[in-house]
C-alpha cells in the first residue's frame, strides 16, 4: 500500500471517529478541504448517522460526489431544532458559500424555490422551479432547495403555524364574490385563514405572512423572542385579539417538532379518531401524483359511490381525504331522487349536486375526484361536469376485481401492482365511500320497513 493510501485511510478513520461523537439530532453539515474552504453542504435528520455514512470504507457517493472524499479534511455541523429548519438553513448556506460539490451549482438541473407573492393583496406561498416567470414578479424568492419533497413537507408543516394560502385563486380585497365563496377544507382543519371568503382582513393576513418570511430567514429561538415582545406590546395597547393570535403562533412554533414527529408516524392532530388504513398516506399521495402526472402535490381528494337494492332507496356518498387521511367533517350523503336503479344517472345527479358551487366558481374543487366503478361510471361523472361552467382538475375511477384506474382524457386504463401505495390509497378511499353509502342505504331501508309495518 502506498504512503498516500495509508495516509488517506488514517484520515477517514479520524473523520469517522469524529462523526461517532455527533448528536443524533437534525442539522446541517459542512464538509471542508485542507484549506478550510467549504466544499459541500448537506442536511440530515440525524447528524451522527448521515455524516458517519460518508466515511464508511465501502461508501459509493456516485461519480459527482465520490471525488469529494479525497478532498475532505474536516467538517463542521450546526444543530437544528427540526428537519424543517435544517432544510431552510441548508438553502441559506449553499447560497452564501456556493460549495463546489453541491450539484445545483454545477449542472443544468432546475431546483425548487419558494415564492411568496408579496405584491398580492393576500400573498400566496408556492413551490416553483421557474421563479423568473411573470406571475412571480415582485415575489420574495427563497432557495434554491435541494429536495422538492422536503420543501413540500416543510411548507405543509409551517402552514399549520402561519395559515397562509397555497391556492392559485385571484383574491382581491373588497371583491363582492368573496362574501359567498366557500373556503376549501384547509380552513376547517386550521391550515388557512380563508381570505377567499373574507374570514381575515388584509392587514391581519399580511402580518401573518410577514412573520412567516421572518421565520424563514431566522432561527426559531430568535423568532419566538420577537413574537413574545410583539405580543406584550399588543397587550399593552389593549389589542387583545392580536395578542391572542401571536400567543397561538408562539405555541404552534414551540410544538413544531412534535407535529413533525406525528407526521412521520402518520398521526394527524386534526383528525385523531380516523380509521387507520394499511397504507403510508405520504407514499400513496406521491405515487398517485406521479401516476397521474400532476405537477402540484395532492392534498384534498373526494371519493363517490352509489348504493341501491333492486332500484329501491338509491343513495350516494362522498367521502373526503386530506393529506391521505379521512376527514369525517367532509363526508356527505345523498338520497338519489330520480335515478332508480341506473348507476350512471345516480352518479350524474350526485356529481351535479355536490359540485354545483365549484362549477360556479364559488368554491374550489378537490385536487382529485375518485368515482367507484369503471369507464362507464367515469364517463357519467364527466358528463355531469361538462354541464358546469368550471371543470375539476382531475377525475378518475377505480374498477373492482381487476382494480384498473381509468383517468379522464386517457384511452387506456392504468394497472398498478397490488402493493403500489397509490393504488392502496385509492382502494382505501373507494372502500370508505362504499361503507358510508351502504350505511346510509341500510338506514333508509330500515326506516322504510318500519313505516310499512
Amino acid at each position: 500500500m502506498s504512503t498516500t493510501a495509508e495516509s488517506r485511510e488514517h484520515q477517514l478513520q479520524r473523520l469517522a471517529e469524529k462523526a461517532r461523537g455527533l448528536p443524533k439530532t437534525p442539522g446541517v453539515y459542512l464538509m471542508k478541504d485542507a484549506g478550510g474552504a467549504v466544499i459541500y453542504v448537506g442536511k440530515a435528520g440525524s447528524l451522527r448517522s448521515r455524516v458517519g455514512s460518508y466515511f464508511v470504507p465501502s461508501v459509493d457517493l456516485g461519480p459527482k460526489k465520490q471525488p469529494m472524499l479525497d478532498l475532505v479534511d474536516d467538517f463542521d455541523v450546526i444543530e437544528c431544532e427540526g428537519e424543517w429548519e435544517a432544510l431552510l438553513m441548508e438553502a441559506r448556506l449553499i447560497k452564501d458559500t456556493r460549495p463546489r460539490f453541491n450539484s445545483l451549482l454545477t449542472d443544468d438541473k432546475t431546483f425548487p424555490y419558494l415564492a411568496i407573492t408579496m405584491g398580492d393583496d393576500f400573498p400566496g406561498v408556492y413551490i416553483t422551479r421557474t421563479p423568473a416567470e411573470p406571475q412571480f414578479k415582485g415575489a420574495k424568492i427563497f432557495g434554491p432547495f435541494t429536495s422538492v419533497y422536503a420543501l413540500r413537507e416543510a411548507v405543509q408543516l409551517l402552514q399549520r403555524v402561519f395559515k397562509y394560502r397555497t391556492c392559485t385563486l385571484d383574491i382581491a380585497e373588497g371583491d363582492p364574490k368573496n362574501e359567498h365563496f366557500r373556503p376549501c377544507l384547509l380552513h376547517p382543519i386550521g391550515q388557512c385563514t380563508a381570505p377567499c371568503a373574507n374570514r381575515i382582513s388584509r392587514g391581519d393576513y399580511r402580518r401573518d405572512i410577514e412573520r412567516f418570511v421572518r421565520f424563514i430567514a431566522s432561527k426559531r429561538s430568535v423568532m419566538i423572542r420577537e413574537l413574545r415582545h410583539e405580543m406584550e406590546q399588543a397587550a399593552k395597547s389593549l389589542e387583545y385579539e392580536r395578542a391572542a393570535t401571536l400567543r397561538d403562533q408562539i405555541r404552534a412554533i414551540e410544538k413544531l417538532d412534535d407535529r413533525e414527529k406525528r407526521r412521520k408516524s402518520h398521526q394527524y392532530d386534526w383528525q385523531p379518531e380516523v380509521t387507520t388504513f394499511a397504507v403510508d398516506p405520504s407514499a400513496g399521495l406521491q405515487s398517485l401524483q406521479r401516476m397521474l402526472g400532476i405537477d402540484n402535490p395532492i392534498r384534498c381528494m373526494d371519493a363517490i359511490d352509489i348504493a341501491h337494492l333492486a332500484g329501491g332507496e338509491t343513495v350516494g356518498s362522498k367521502v373526503c381525504f386530506i393529506d391521505g387521511r379521512p376527514f369525517k367533517d367532509g363526508y356527505r350523503r345523498y338520497r338519489v331522487r330520480t335515478a332508480g336503479n341506473d348507476d350512471y344517472a345516480a352518479i350524474r345527479e350526485v356529481v351535479t349536486r355536490r359540485y354545483r358551487e365549484a362549477g360556479e366558481r364559488a368554491e374550489l374543487y378537490p385536487d382529485v375526484i375518485l368515482v367507484d366503478g369503471g369507464l362507464g361510471q367515469l364517463h357519467a361523472a364527466l358528463e355531469a361536469f361538462e354541464q358546469l361552467q368550471a371543470k375539476p382538475p382531475m377525475v378518475i375511477s377505480l374498477a373492482k376485481k381487476e382494480e384498473l384506474i381509468y383517468v379522464q382524457k386517457r384511452s387506456h386504463p392504468i394497472k398498478l401492482g397490488r402493493e403500489n401505495p397509490g393504488l392502496k390509497l385509492c382502494q382505501a378511499m373507494r372502500d370508505e365511500a362504499h361503507r358510508f353509502a351502504q350505511h346510509y342505504h341500510h338506514i333508509l331501508r330500515r326506516k322504510s320497513v318500519l313505516e310499512e309495518d
